[in-house]
C-alpha cells in the first residue's frame, strides 16, 4: 500500500493544468482555464480548469475533481493506479507502507498468479501463431467465425494444441510452480498426481481485468480437434485472483467506449462482445452465460448509468436474466431491453451490419426494461387470474427497488394502464414492499452493530464504557429512515452542509468554553458537531458523512497540525476524496453577511454562528423525519408482538421526541437557513 507520506508528496507535487492538458486543448479565461469535455460529446467549451484551486470541473455532464480524479476517470483507473500514473509523471518514487509476513505472501501468491497466466497467454499465442495445428485449426477456426487478425490480436485470442500436458511440461521446464499452475487452474492433477492441461484442444479467450491482466481464461471446444469431448466451454475454476462474480467479459477494452457513449451493451458470450467490437460497436461486454451479479453491476455503474440488454429472442434465456436486472434497477441504473431479429444472436448480427445500422438498430428497438417485463408476463399469464395476480406481484417487486421515487411514480402509472388496475393499488403494494425492506435492513444493521459490539468487548475488554469514550460511536447507530431517496430531504442538506464545514474548517476554533474549573477552552468545528450530536445520541444519516466525521475527530485528537481539507482531499478511499473535492470546491456563502461597513463577511469569520444554526436544524430535520418511520415501525405487527422491542422503541420515541421540542424552541427565535 502507498503510505500517506507519498500521496502527500504526489498530490503537492500534481498540478491540475499540466495534468488535464495532457488530454484536452486548454484556453486562459481569466484567472482560469477552459476546454472541450473529456467525459462527454462537448459541443462549447464546458470543462473548467482552476489552478488556484487545483480542481477541474464539467459544468455540463459535472465530472471533475482533483488530479487523481481526473485520471482515475479518464484513464479508467482505480485510485492506486492513478497516484503511481501520477508518481511516474513527477518523478516520485513510490514508498509502499510496510506488510506483514501474511499481506506479502498473499501479495507474492497473487503476483506469481499472474505472471503464470501472462505466460500461458503468450504460450498459447505462440501456438496459434507458430504451431501447424495452431493455425490450421485454431486460426482456421478464427477466421471461418470472420475474425480478423486485428481483432484476434486485440482479444488476444490463442488455441491450445490436442496434448494433454503440453502446457504443463513446458511450465515446469521454464520454471514456473506446478503450485501455481494448480491454484490458477490451468492444470489439473490426476488421481496419479500427474499434471493435466486444462484447455487442450481449445480455442481460448483470455479474461481481463479492469487494468488489463490476464486473469482467468474460458476455452471452446472445437469437435475436429477433441472428438468425443461433451462440454463446450470449459473456464478457469475460481481462485485467489479470479472470482466470476466480479469479472466481465470485455470490460478492460470498452471501458473507454462506455464512458464516451455513456451506454453500456449487454450481451451473453465471448464472441458476441468480440463480434460487436468488430463491427465497430465497442461499448459492450459479456455477462459469460451467467446471471449478473452485484459486483458485477457496480463495475458497470463506475462508468455509466445507462445500459441496453441484448437478447436473441430466447424466450428461456429472457426469463431467467430478470432477476439479474432487478438487480440493475435496484442499483438505480436506467435498463432498456432490445430483441433481435429471429435466428440472429450479437455476434450473427454484428457480422452482418456495420457499427451505424447496429446502433439505428438498436435505437429503434429498445424498450424500456419494466414496459417489456409487463409486456412479457401479460402475454405469458393470459387470462388466468392467478397468474394475473402473480404477474402483478412480480412487477410491484421491479418498481419497489428502484431507488427514484420520480421514477417509481413513472413506471406505477405506466404500469397500472397495461395493468388495469387502479394506480392506488401499485403504490399501496409498492411501499408495502418498501417499508418492509427497509425494516429488513435495519434489523441487519442492528444485529451487525450488535456482533461487532461483542467482538469489541470480547477482544478490548479494558477499553472504556461507551457511555464514557467521547469517539463517535456514530456507526452504531440506529435508524428507521430508509437509506434511499433522501438526497432531497431537509436533513440530507443540513447534513452535507455541516459536513462542509468540518471539511472546510474542522480543525479551526468556532468558540470557546468555561470548563468546570473556570477556565477558558477553545471548541474546533469538529469538536462542537461531534459532541452536539453526541448530546443528543444523534449521528449523521448517511454512512459516508459518518466515516469522514469519525476520521476527522480521531485524527484532530490524536495528529497535531491535522488540517481536514488537505486529509480528506488525499484520502485514499477515492469516495471520501471525490466528496471532499465536491464540498470544498464549492465555496459558495450558506449566507452572505454585511456589516455596517458593507463589508463581506466569509463563512470562516462566522462560524460561531453558522455551525450552530446548522446543525439546531439538521437535528430538527432528522429528528421529524425519524419520528415518522418510527410510528410506522410501532404500527408494524411484528413490533406490537415484541414487548422487548415496542418498549425500547417507545423509549426512543419519548426521547427524540423531547429533542424535537427542544430545537423547535430553539428555532423560534433563530431564522431558518434557506437550502
Amino acid at each position: 500500500m502507498i503510505d500517506q507520506a507519498t500521496i502527500d508528496r504526489i498530490m503537492d507535487a500534481a498540478q491540475i493544468y499540466d495534468v488535464v492538458s495532457d488530454f484536452v486543448t486548454l484556453k486562459k479565461r481569466g484567472v482560469n482555464y477552459v476546454g472541450l469535455c473529456p467525459f462527454h460529446d462537448d459541443k462549447t467549451p464546458s470543462f473548467s480548469v482552476s489552478p488556484a484551486k487545483n480542481l477541474c470541473k464539467c459544468f455540463a455532464c459535472g465530472k471533475g475533481g482533483n488530479p487523481v480524479h481526473f485520471i482515475m476517470e479518464h484513464e479508467q483507473l482505480t485510485y492506486p493506479e492513478a497516484l503511481r500514473y501520477l508518481a511516474r509523471k513527477y518523478g516520485i518514487e513510490i514508498k509502499e507502507r510496510e506488510q506483514s509476513d501474511e499481506e506479502k505472501q498473499a501479495q507474492s501468491e497473487r503476483e506469481s498468479m499472474f505472471i503464470v497466466n501472462q505466460f500461458a497467454r503468450d504460450y498459447f499465442k505462440d501456438i496459434l501463431r507458430n504451431h501447424v495445428e495452431g493455425r490450421s485449426i485454431g486460426m482456421a477456426y478464427l477466421h471461418s467465425r470472420g475474425f480478423r487478425d486485428d481483432i484476434i490480436e486485440k482479444f488476444q485470442l490463442v488455441y491450445s494444441t490436442d496434448s494433454h500436458d503440453a502446457l504443463a511440461q513446458e511450465a515446469q521446464k521454464k520454471g514456473y510452480k506446478k503450485e501455481y499452475l494448480l491454484k490458477t487452474g490451468l492444470c489439473y492433477e490426476t488421481e496419479d498426481h500427474k499434471l493435466r492441461d486444462r484447455f487442450w484442444g481449445r480455442v481460448i479467450f483470455p479474461i481481463h481485468t479492469l487494468s488489463g491482466k490476464v486473469v482467468a481464461f474460458g476455452g471452446r471446444v472445437l469437435a475436429s480437434a477433441t472428438k468425443g469431448v461433451k462440454v463446450k466451454y470449459v473456464n478457469s475454476p475460481e481462485s485467489e485472483i479470479y472470482h466470476k462474480s466480479n469479472e466481465l467479459y470485455g470490460i478492460y477494452f470498452a471501458k473507454q467506449a462506455i464512458v464516451k457513449q455513456d451506454r453500456c451493451y449487454l450481451v451473453e458470450g465471448y464472441t458476441d462482445v468480440i463480434s460487436m467490437h468488430q463491427s465497430g460497436v465497442e461499448n459492450v461486454v459479456a455477462s459469460s452465460g451467467t446471471a449478473l451479479t452485484t459486483g458485477q453491476i457496480k463495475m458497470i455503474h463506475r462508468f455509466t448509468n445507462n445500459m441496453t440488454v441484448l437478447y436473441d429472442g430466447d424466450a428461456a434465456g429472457i426469463k431467467a436474466s430478470l432477476r439479474g436486472i432487478d438487480m440493475l434497477l435496484e442499483e438505480g441504473m436506467n435498463i432498456k431491453v432490445c430483441l433481435l431479429p429471429d435466428g440472429d444472436d450479437p455476434d450473427s448480427f454484428a457480422r452482418k451490419h456495420n457499427s451505424t445500422e447496429f446502433r439505428q438498430f438498436i435505437t429503434n428497438n429498445e424498450t424500456d426494461f419494466i414496459r417489456f417485463k409487463t409486456n412479457l408476463l401479460i402475454e405469458e399469464a393470459g387470462q388466468d387470474p392467478i397468474k394475473r395476480a402473480e404477474l402483478i406481484g412480480n412487477i410491484v417487486q421491479s418498481i419497489s427497488v428502484i431507488p427514484e421515487a420520480i421514477v417509481r411514480d413513472v413506471y406505477i402509472k405506466e404500469c397500472a394502464q397495461l395493468l388495469h388496475v387502479e394506480d392506488r393499488l401499485l403504490v399501496n403494494e409498492v411501499a408495502k414492499r418498501r417499508e418492509k425492506e427497509a425494516g429488513r435492513k435495519a434489523e441487519q444493521r442492528e444485529r451487525e452493530r450488535r456482533q461487532t459490539a461483542n467482538r469489541q468487548t470480547a477482544t478490548r475488554p479494558d477499553e472504556p464504557h461507551p457511555e464514557q469514550t467521547t469517539t463517535t460511536e456514530q456507526d452504531h447507530y440506529v435508524s428507521y429512515i430508509p437509506q434511499i431517496d433522501n438526497k432531497e430531504q431537509a436533513f440530507y442538506q443540513y447534513e452535507r452542509q455541516i459536513l462542509q464545514m468540518v471539511i472546510r474548517y474542522g480543525e479551526k476554533i468556532m468558540c470557546n468554553i468555561t470548563n468546570e474549573d473556570g477556565e477558558e477552552v477553545p471548541v474546533t468545528v469538529i469538536e462542537y458537531v461531534v459532541n452536539d450530536l453526541k448530546q443528543d445520541d444523534l449521528a449523521f444519516h448517511n454512512p459516508l458523512h459518518r466515516q469522514i466525521l469519525g476520521e476527522a475527530y480521531e485524527h484532530l485528537r490524536s495528529q497535531p497540525g491535522f488540517i481536514a481539507e488537505r486529509y480528506f482531499l488525499s484520502h485514499p478511499d477515492p469516495a471520501i476524496s471525490q466528496l471532499s473535492t465536491e464540498l470544498v470546491s464549492d465555496r459558495y456563502q450558506l449566507s452572505k453577511y454585511h456589516s455596517k461597513f458593507q463589508k463581506i463577511v466569509t463563512d470562516e469569520e462566522r462560524l460561531y454562528e453558522l455551525v450552530p444554526l446548522l446543525m439546531i436544524n439538521f437535528k430538527y430535520a432528522i429528528v421529524s423525519e425519524e419520528l415518522k418511520h418510527m410510528i410506522k415501525a410501532l404500527k408494524d405487527p411484528a413490533t406490537e408482538q415484541d414487548e422487548e422491542k415496542c418498549i425500547s422503541l417507545m423509549k426512543r420515541y419519548n426521547d427524540l421526541r423531547s429533542v424535537q421540542s427542544l430545537m423547535a424552541r430553539k428555532l423560534g427565535d433563530r431564522v431558518v437557513l434557506r437550502l
